[in-house]
């Protein structure tokens, strides 16, 4: 069997590009009549392509430019979560909240610490009755 002068061409332009032979030739006949392979060789000698061009994007309208966009991929997605940047009236807020809710515990922790000093039985240590008289003193006074 004899190859093509444009195969042997093909065979001499691969080995002075990758310094070896073809050695997938079996692979190559099976394959070169295959739809996903005989595809890309129409497009290049049509000049005619699936993919859009800018140009194409452009004149096309808004809403249509829209509606064919592809939404993000994964890894878009989270490096655009990370990126986000708060601006300082939500930090402020945020400190806020933060306070009041800080305010609110040591409000509850000395509520219990009182509750338990209430609750003792036996007579209270000339500490705990003052911690207890301060703990009262605190909460009434505004």
């Amino acid at each position: 069997m004899t190859k093509s002068p444009s195969s042997v061409n093909a065979h001499r332009i691969f080995l002075a590009i990758k310094n070896k032979k073809f050695t997938l030739e079996h692979a190559w006949k099976e394959l070169r009549y295959d739809q996903k392979w005989c595809d890309l060789g129409t497009a290049k000698t049509d000049g005619r392509s699936k993919k859009r061009k800018c140009d194409d994007v452009a004149e096309s309208s808004p809403s249509e430019a829209t509606a064919n966009k592809r939404p993000p991929g994964i890894k878009a997605a989270k490096a655009s979560g990370k990126k986000k940047v708060q601006s300082l009236g939500e930090f402020e807020s945020m400190w806020t909240i933060k306070r009041e809710d800080l305010k609110m515990k040591q409000g509850n922790h000395r509520m219990s610490l009182l509750d338990k000093l209430m609750g003792k039985k036996e007579p209270l240590t000339e500490s705990e009755e003052a911690l207890k008289q301060k703990l009262i003193d605190d909460m009434m006074s505004p």
